[in-house]
């Protein structure tokens, strides 16, 4: 089971967040991507550019941040986290 938490961020208070479950038999890069719209889904966001420190993070501490300066449009929290918590 891969599990991803997603949780928006406003002044260091969640303001709220998800776990995105993915039992398919895929790529872990397929799985993160797939959850990653998923979130953004669920939390009427569009989807966030990856820059070079968010893959660099995430392959780190399997866990990023997504700030204004990864989407295009303009967003109403300081960021979006994101974080594996499971993998198979």
């Amino acid at each position: 089971m891969f599990r991803l938490w997603a949780k928006e961020f406003q002044n260091n208070h969640m303001l709220k967040d998800t776990v995105i479950c993915d039992d398919r038999d895929d790529t872990r890069t397929h799985k993160v991507f797939h959850a990653l719209d998923e979130v953004c889904y669920q939390f009427d966001l569009g989807k966030p550019i990856w820059l070079e420190a968010n893959i660099q993070d995430f392959k780190k501490h399997d866990k990023t941040r997504f700030s204004q300066d990864n989407f295009i449009e303009k967003i109403d929290f300081d960021y979006l986290e994101i974080h594996v918590i499971e993998e198979d």
